[in-house]
């Protein structure tokens, strides 16, 4: 599984978000329960999510999301298929040991990993670092439109 890293084109077909919204950058690793991914435009000023000149940490969030909607398209896409729309119902114990990041040289690295699923969604618990400090974690659940 692992072996298959993706690109910002690659991964901006798995997931629905668009353009500069697709905030991921490249996949490092993967497996069945586990992604590792990279972004380095946190510092660039057209950053979507910038607001008055700042990226704060609080967006990191909206990176753990993005980290487990990538995890589900490679496995979707592993099985022949395309991930099922989700949405995302909550955030818990997400700590933010920040107040911006678009001040942090090099890149970002986020992992995401299942640790609930169902038919119905998922849970999965997150962490986003930069140069090995840990900048966010956290857990998000995503459920199933009905159909």
């Amino acid at each position: 599984m692992g072996g298959t890293l993706a690109t910002r084109e690659a991964i901006a077909r798995l997931v629905p978000h668009a353009g500069r919204m697709c905030l991921w950058q490249r996949v490092l690793a993967w497996d069945a329960q586990s992604v590792r991914l990279q972004a380095d435009d946190h510092v660039d000023a057209a950053h979507p999510l910038r607001l008055r000149g700042r990226l704060h940490a609080v967006h990191l969030a909206e990176y753990g999301a993005q980290a487990m909607a990538v995890h589900g398209g490679l496995r979707a896409q592993l099985g022949g298929g395309v991930a099922r729309p989700g949405l995302l119902v909550a955030l818990r114990g997400v700590v933010l040991h920040r107040d911006r990041i678009d001040d942090l040289p090099g890149p970002l690295e986020g992992e995401a990993r299942v640790l609930v699923e169902s038919d119905a969604g998922w849970q999965y618990a997150f962490v986003v670092r930069h140069a090995g400090a840990v900048l966010a974690e956290g857990r998000a659940a995503v459920i199933h439109p009905p159909a």
